[in-house]
Formats: C-alpha cells, structure tokens, sequence
C-alpha cells in the first residue's frame, strides 16, 4: 500500500476501537481504488484483532466525500466488478465474502455522495451534522449505485423513497435523513465528533460476544425474514451463556457494580 494511500486514510487504534477517517479534504475526500483496499484492510484488522471491539468511519475537512474518483473507477466498472479483494482484505461494502460482525458507528458532514451513502448503509449506527448532502448522483454521470445502495436504501427508507433518490438523484437532507431514520442524530458540527465517540464508549462498555450476536441475530432477520431469524435465535445463547463475560454480568448484577467485559 503506497503512502499517499496510507495518508488518504487514516487507520488509528484507540482502546478497543479502530478509527478510520477519509483525509484527502483537499479533494473532498474524492474515494479512490487505493482508498478501497485501505479501508478493506482496517475492516479485516478490525474484524480478526481480538481486542477491537468496534469501528468509528469519519473524514477530515468540511465535507465527508464528493464520491468516487470517478476516472479511476469507470474502467473497473466496465470489467464489471468491484475491485479483487487481496488476501487480508474484507469488503467495506459488505458485498462479497464474510461480513464484518463488529459494529461500526459513522459520522458524516457535508457531502456525503454515491460511495458515502453506500458506506453509510453499511454501517450500524449514524450521526451526521446539519449540513449533510447524502445523495446517489450515479444516474446524473452515466452510471448507477453498485456499492449497495439499490440492494439496501428501499429496507432503511421504503420502496418509493428509495426510488426517489436513486432514480433522480436528489439529495437527502439532514431532516429529511432522520425522519426516515437514516440517520440517529443531527447535531452541530462542534458535537459530531464526540457523540459518535459517546456510543462507541457504550459499546465498547457493553460484553463484547452478546453485542455480537445481537448484530449476528439482526441482521439474520434482515436478511431472511423474521421466521428464519426465530428459528437461529438462540444459537449463539448456549456459549455466550459460557462465557467469562456472561459470568461477570450475573456478578455485577449481584454486587451491583459496573460490569468489567473482557470478550470472553
């Protein structure tokens, strides 16, 4: 991996979580090939390093990405495919192979166009400020989302909505992006940052293996249905219950006193 790629996103380890933050904001954090192995390595280390427990993806500057660095991608497009994952790597987009199973929190400002929103619907919880863009523009350059929005944008907002969008390329506001519970919060820009930072802190406080298999459990309803996910509900009950984790929760209960996880 070159170092302007190393540069262009950062990977930083802080406590039991990885941050990952766009830092190209002379270029909008226009979102290169280089870029998409970057970030498919964090989400590898973040998904195989035992003392990780959560991802936090972000971006330097005013504004979170214009979009794809769309001279790079159109011949790797026209191949008809994303890039080919190289060993140490796990899709950032969620589409191929095994997905991340640790939750990722996003925080977003301004632009937040085609790979950002397709980001963003795969991440977990989502805060962005005021000002957000959020807004697939692919049919206004000849294209269309691939990244996953037309797969996901209809489960997170509805059918027409989604069509709405993807269709038009209408932008998405930040009104407009709680309402229909895109995002979780819209806060000043001053407030970005550390909100995002708040519930990483939750998470990372909360035992690792039931956060785990809740997101296991959650998305197994959303990927196929209600009664599938019934069905494999307590799957993962019996070793979680084994776990040191578990052992402690009942001891703090108890003692009632603050419960110290160690993912175990």
């Amino acid at each position: 991996m070159s170092a302007t790629a190393a540069e262009a996103l950062q990977i930083e380890r802080h406590g039991h979580c990885l941050t990952m933050r766009f830092n190209r904001p002379e270029k909008m954090n226009a979102f290169s090939p280089e870029m998409y192995h970057r970030l498919a390595q964090a989400y590898y280390l973040l998904e195989h390093d035992g003392e990780l427990r959560c991802g936090l993806l972000c971006a330097a500057g005013p504004n979170f990405t214009s979009g794809l660095e769309l001279d790079k991608w159109a011949p790797i497009f026209a191949a008809g495919h994303m890039p080919t994952l190289n060993e140490g790597e796990l899709d950032p987009f969620g589409l191929t192979g095994p997905r991340l199973s640790k939750p990722i929190v996003m925080a977003a400002q301004g632009y937040c166009y085609t790979v950002g929103m397709e980001l963003m619907l795969n991440t977990d919880l989502r805060v962005v400020t005021e000002d957000i863009k959020l807004a697939q523009i692919e049919v206004k350059r000849g294209i269309y989302p691939c990244g996953g929005a037309t797969i996901r944008l209809q489960e997170e907002i509805g059918w027409a909505n989604a069509q709405r969008y993807l269709m038009t390329g209408d932008t998405i506001t930040a009104a407009e992006a709680y309402r229909m519970g895109l995002v979780q919060a819209v806060v000043d820009a001053e407030q970005l940052m550390p909100t995002a930072e708040a519930w990483l802190q939750k998470i990372v406080a909360a035992a690792p293996l039931g956060v785990q298999a809740s997101l296991r459990s959650s998305r197994h309803a959303r990927l196929h249905g209600e009664r599938a996910a019934t069905e494999t509900l307590f799957d993962d009950m019996i070793s979680v219950m084994q776990s040191e984790d578990a052992k402690e929760g009942v001891a703090s209960f108890m003692e009632r006193r603050a419960a110290r996880f160690v993912g175990r």
